[in-house]
């Protein structure tokens, strides 16, 4: 069953072009495109298989859960009621109605995907599980929409690695966190795995660390649960203090 699902999946979960553009984080210039994130057969502008029932029904695969574990993972961000959670590349809602469960009563989850049929069918789950405390956003290629400094948690899932600007879009995330906000990704280790996207399309763990560094994260924890995915808990890094204008150290002052 796995294996079947390995290979519908590595030809359906190839998805989800999000990016993250709160008004406060101001416009940053899209780069050229590698070929990684060249038009594909297939798939549309933002790399998502044009035959959206079949990359749905590959999400919501029930073999999904034994290798995704998606309620251990829901778990791991210790979220509490009230609390805000963000789903970048939501699909129609795998994660979605599990953060949404986590953070109640009070809470909420913005859902965030730039395929509206494909909110079309979160709208539709969404519903049928009595879950007023997600909104559903129709984010833009580079920009999901959200307000500023409005989440708690941020949670990217088999998503960052068709990022055009990956340093770009982690620095809107990071506009997008309240203090004390914490940012997760979770996408397939660039090596061979028994399931997951070609290793073409993957982004190695050392790779995206490099772009939170360059937007200012540090990891803070590391779960290693997931056999086939790295899990990757981050935190805004402290502003390092402005030099004196004068010319002074911090901790004296000039003769």
């Amino acid at each position: 069953m796995i294996d079947r699902f390995g290979v519908v999946l590595a030809a359906a979960l190839v998805a989800d072009a999000t990016g993250v553009l709160p008004s406060s984080a101001g416009p940053v210039p899209a780069p050229a495109a590698s070929p990684r994130h060249q038009q594909e057969p297939g798939r549309d502008q933002f790399r998502n298989p044009r035959d959206l029932k079949a990359y749905i029904a590959a999400q919501e695969e029930p073999a999904r859960a034994a290798w995704q574990k998606p309620d251990e993972v829901v778990r791991a961000l210790r979220l509490r009621p009230g609390q805000t959670a963000c789903d970048i590349g939501a699909g129609p809602g795998y994660f979605t109605l599990r953060l949404a469960r986590a953070v109640a009563p009070g809470g909420h989850v913005f859902a965030v995907d730039v395929e509206p049929k494909i909110l079309d069918a979160l709208r539709d789950r969404i519903a049928k599980a009595g879950a007023r405390d997600v909104t559903p956003v129709l984010g833009l290629g580079d920009d999901p929409l959200l307000p500023a400094a409005a989440c708690d948690v941020v949670l990217i899932v088999d998503t960052y690695h068709h990022l055009r600007d990956g340093a770009g879009y982690l620095r809107r995330l990071r506009a997008a966190l309240r203090p004390g906000g914490r940012l997760v990704n979770v996408d397939f280790h660039k090596r061979a795995t028994p399931l997951g996207p070609p290793l073409a399309h993957r982004l190695a763990r050392e790779d995206f660390l490099r772009d939170a560094e360059a937007a200012g994260f540090k990891v803070i924890e590391e779960p290693t649960f997931l056999e086939n995915q790295y899990f990757l808990v981050l935190a805004p890094a402290p502003t390092a203090p402005a030099p004196p204008r004068d010319g002074s150290s911090l901790g004296g002052h000039a003769p």
